[in-house]
């Protein structure tokens, strides 16, 4: 059995139902192909589950902060509760909301796993998880008139740790999906997914022990780990930075105990490893296209794969978006990829003019410049662009400003005794700002403001003249201005 499309895509996440969304408005016909859950990681065991274990006890906790309302709040929060309204933002894990979407879209949804034969082919079989009802005949090959698109996302990284595999550690899906919350969690790893969840399972009666070798949010300014690391403490957690698993066993009787590299042992019903990601591309058939299996796929700005030359594939049909790609390992950064490279895709399938200069619409410009993330622990923590150690390392000549969030009016109105840092990068030879890092309780929706004076390339002397509303604690834009000074500005 054969079919041809105009576009085939590999992996039906949000970022791949974009890609296809973009290229049916473009008047192009695509193939959908997705070996499980059609709306991906993101919606089943990653972004939306994590998120609503998180909420319900970082709301009680901000209620506890306030005098007034903390007198309303007593205990703590129902799991039971929690986990139903987690399984509601999962639609219980059946997908037949999306797929109904992707139908309504007019997109075409192939079940199984999509695998690339030849120069735009692509052969599927039936997933080993077992063939869905609306699974194709094996060996079904579909052919793409202009592009194949892989968009097959991460998976959780198993580090080589003796006895680690075979004691069944969880990933972010296990994580994410659990009926159980266990009395003991053992959290390996100090990065986003590592701090979220520590978080979430702290607040819903787990003993968390986290091994972070590399300390908290590394990847991010020091402050942030340190604000994160305190709250972490004040919730209960076991912070044993500088340290990793020598070695893990698990007992017959399900206990996890854990050998730390400096002699140390840690006992857990449960271990969660959250030490990075690996790109979806072992079992691609990159090599049958002369790539490595396996290997995260390099692209140009319109997404376009390269070759081991630097230059795209003969013929320019090859593309990839998201995770696979590690240009930004985020869903939102994704899905502005897949609405570039559609984009892309239906300008070259139609002729039309391709406009990939920096900033232009087929080109995914703001992953070098302007990748904002939200790091969603109590308090979280709010980033765009570079931070002071990336600006330095770049060679940019930069001021870091910063300033107490505390001490804004309308944060000391919104929690009794509220904590937090913001600190503004700024390219001094340009005047404009590089790099913005809010951390405190409710920064969730300031980033964007930071992150549309960073793309636009807002200079600073004309950001005295956004007014920011009082009292909120947006006001803190206005203080970092202040203590960056006008006597610095261009026209001053």
């Amino acid at each position: 059995m054969s079919a041809e499309y105009d576009v085939i895509v590999i992996g039906a996440g949000p970022v791949g139902e974009n890609v296809a969304d973009r290229a049916v408005q473009g008047g192009l016909s695509v193939a959908l192909v997705e070996s499980e859950l059609v709306g991906g990681e993101c919606s089943y065991w990653a972004c939306m589950p994590s998120k609503a274990l998180l909420r319900s006890g970082e709301a009680v906790r901000a209620a506890q902060r306030l005098d007034g309302a903390k007198q309303a709040v007593g205990g703590s929060v129902d799991v039971a509760a929690v986990l139903r309204r987690r399984d509601s933002f999962t639609s219980r894990w059946d997908d037949s909301g999306q797929v109904e979407w992707v139908a309504g879209a007019g997109i075409e949804l192939v079940r199984g796993h999509g695998a690339i034969t030849g120069e735009r082919e692509v052969t599927v079989r039936a997933a080993e998880s077992g063939a869905a009802a609306d699974a194709p005949a094996a060996g079904t090959v579909l052919r793409a008139r202009h592009a194949v698109v892989v968009a097959t996302g991460s998976a959780a990284l198993l580090p080589d740790i003796d006895g680690l595999a075979a004691a069944s550690p969880w990933t972010n899906r296990e994580a994410t999906s659990t009926e159980v919350i266990p009395p003991r969690l053992a959290i390996v790893g100090g990065g986003v997914i590592a701090a979220e969840l520590a978080t979430a399972f702290a607040s819903l009666g787990s003993q968390v022990t986290v091994l972070a070798r590399s300390g908290l949010l590394s990847g991010q300014e020091p402050f942030a780990g340190e604000l994160v690391g305190d709250a972490l403490r004040e919730l209960g957690v076991d912070l044993r930075l500088g340290t990793s698993p020598a070695s893990v066993e698990r007992s017959a009787d399900g206990v996890v105990r854990i050998t730390t590299d400096g002699g140390d042992a840690v006992e857990a019903d449960e271990i969660l490893v959250a030490t990075g990601r690996v790109p979806r591309t072992s079992d691609l058939g990159l090599d049958s296209v002369g790539l490595e299996p396996g290997a995260w796929l390099d692209t140009d700005d319109t997404l376009l794969v390269l070759g081991a030359d630097g230059a795209p594939l003969p013929g320019e049909w090859l593309y990839a978006v998201g995770d696979v790609n590690h240009r930004a390992l985020l869903t939102h950064q994704g899905k502005y990829q897949a609405r570039a490279a559609g984009d892309a895709i239906a300008a070259r399938a139609n002729g039309t003019a391709l406009r990939d200069e920096p900033w232009g619409r087929h080109a995914a410009t703001a992953d070098h410049a302007a990748v904002p993330q939200v790091t969603f622990t109590d308090p979280p923590i709010a980033s765009v662009g570079l931070t002071a150690a990336a600006a330095e390392k770049q060679g940019l000549n930069t001021r870091v400003v910063d300033y107490e969030l505390g001490d804004v009016a309308g944060a000391s109105l919104h929690a009794d005794g509220y904590r937090g840092t913001a600190r503004m990068v700024v390219d001094e030879d340009r005047g404009v700002l590089v790099g913005a890092t809010f951390a405190g309780p409710d920064v969730h929706e300031l980033v964007h403001a930071a992150t549309i004076a960073i793309v636009a390339e807002v200079p600073l002397e004309r950001l005295w003249h956004a007014v920011p509303s009082y009292p909120t604690i947006s006001e803190i834009w206005l203080r970092l201005l202040e203590t960056y000074g006008r006597s610095n500005d261009r026209l001053a």
